[in-house]
């Protein structure tokens, strides 16, 4: 039962980063409401997308992809009311972002694009970064409860520019992953060790925090998926599609693309997409 005076909000999505952000949520006190397509055993687990908009006005949004985004807006359109604020904080193609704005604003409710930015550790331990697309007083307005699952709120101008931002980022992080896959190889095909290889990079401009956490676990052979291979696939082909209706190369991407295409056709979807070096593993296809 919910106590008096009790915050309540909403999460819809329940996957890697949505079931954190909702237990953040829970454990600030927040009176968590939930839905997932395939049911979940959660607290406070409801029916359907139009439950949570009668049960609470706050509600974030961690579904796989655009066409869920918009079908979970569709379906919470008829209940929600002037005071609702629909939050989109998964990274959809930017089409689909404008429309589910556009049936937001048409139910009168408010909207904002707020894609992240970290991995399920960050999930749990409250330190998401949020780029935030759409009106600042909104961003106002739903600011404390963001606060808990991020570290950082960074405004980034009108809703669909943030995610074709955090497009843009994924991008770089996929063909780093890729190109860092290939040193791998190249290195132990050589007969060196990896771990010279880690050194090497770690004193080195190319550096960064994606390489210290990701060839560590490509050394260990352990894919368990903080970000999945085939959401990492989808934002590449959000951007290549993109790209061509800008009518921009993206040649990096294009190989990116197909080396993950490739692994996932190999069986490897869920497993977190630095699972591309597998290829270069004796032993593994």
């Amino acid at each position: 039962m919910q106590k008096l005076g009790t915050e309540t909000a909403g999460v819809i999505g329940l996957g890697i980063i949505g079931s954190r952000v909702a237990q953040c949520l829970r454990d600030a006190d927040y009176h968590v409401y939930v839905w997932n397509r395939s049911p979940k055993s959660e607290p406070n687990f409801v029916a359907s997308p139009s439950e949570i908009a009668k049960l609470t006005k706050q509600i974030q949004i961690f579904v796989a992809n655009g066409e869920a985004l918009v079908e979970v807006v569709e379906a919470m359109a008829e209940d929600l009311t002037s005071e609702h604020v629909v939050i989109n904080n998964c990274t959809a193609d930017p089409e689909s972002v404008v429309e589910a704005y556009q049936i937001t604003k048409k139910a009168g409710a408010k909207f904002l694009d707020a894609p992240f930015t970290g991995s399920k550790e960050a999930a749990a331990n409250g330190a998401l970064v949020y780029y935030v697309g759409g009106d600042s007083a909104v961003l106002d307005q739903v600011g404390q409860m963001l606060e808990v699952s991020s570290k950082e709120i960074l405004p980034m101008g009108r809703v669909g520019e943030a995610t074709v931002l955090k497009i843009a980022t994924n991008m770089i992080s996929a063909a780093t992953v890729e190109v860092l896959s290939e040193a791998y190889g190249l290195v132990t095909a050589a007969g060196i060790e990896p771990e010279r290889l880690q050194h090497a990079i770690e004193n080195n401009a190319c550096g960064s925090v994606l390489t210290s956490m990701k060839l560590p676990s490509i050394m260990a052979r352990d894919y368990d998926p903080h970000f999945s291979l085939k959401n990492m696939f989808k934002d590449a082909q959000y951007a290549l599609s993109l790209a061509k209706d800008l009518q921009v190369e993206l040649p990096a991407l294009s190989t990116t693309a197909n080396v993950m295409y490739r692994t996932m056709k190999a069986g490897h979807s869920e497993a977190d997409y630095s699972v591309v070096a597998r290829r270069f593993q004796k032993g593994e296809s």
